[in-house]
């Protein structure tokens, strides 16, 4: 027996029904595509004793590092914290210490998502975190030079960068000629705090 073409009239309806449903899927999709990619992305103002601070943060490449930062900062856990290590021609770490050196409580570690496309440049903004690969909590650090060395796959996981400094790299380079000491057991501790005051959401229209 040989196969039959059935009329064309019983497949139409059939097809007709199919594309009516796949048409409102495929336009939310190509919608929301669309708002993705012209989605700008969301700026960090971060205020220090020493001068404002202006980071680009990158939700595309870590977006559970930048959904963990910024809500850090939109409850206002930074607001009083220092940069507590300071080591010229590396980097200045901050975001877990009160100016008396007491440590603050924070949420649970995150997924360490370094990569090797982006890479710890100088002006970048990376999670701090223990040995263990998905450690990082609050501290972060901003790298002075390039530090190859911690991108993913050089000596293990990496630390993952997540933004990068768009203004104030003068206020950082400032941090990072303070003097430092050794104080309650930590090392490379600047001797005057320097103190972050805000970390705020720059609106992206104002």
């Amino acid at each position: 027996m040989t196969n039959m073409v059935k009329p064309l009239k019983t497949v139409t309806p059939v097809l007709l029904m199919a594309l009516a449903l796949l048409m409102p899927t495929a336009a939310v999709q190509a919608q929301t595509n669309e708002q993705l990619a012209s989605d700008p992305l969301p700026k960090v103002r971060m205020v220090t004793s020493e001068g404002a601070i202006e980071l680009q943060l990158r939700p595309d490449v870590a977006p559970e590092t930048v959904d963990n930062f910024l809500q850090y900062a939109e409850d206002g856990f930074f607001d009083g914290t220092i940069f507590h290590r300071v080591i010229p021609g590396f980097m200045i770490q901050g975001g877990g210490f009160t100016r008396d050196l007491s440590r603050k409580s924070t949420r649970a570690p995150i997924r360490n998502e370094a990569k090797e496309t982006l890479p710890n440049l100088r002006g970048t903004i990376a999670m701090a975190r223990t040995s263990a690969p998905d450690s990082a909590t609050s501290q972060f650090f901003i790298n002075l030079s390039d530090n190859g060395f911690l991108n993913a796959g050089v000596r293990g996981p990496g630390y993952a960068v997540f933004g990068k400094v768009t203004e104030g790299m003068g206020v950082v380079d400032a941090i990072a000629r303070k003097q430092t000491t050794r104080k309650q057991g930590m090392a490379d501790v600047p001797v005057e705090p320097v103190i972050i005051e805000t970390v705020t959401v720059v609106d992206p229209e104002g």
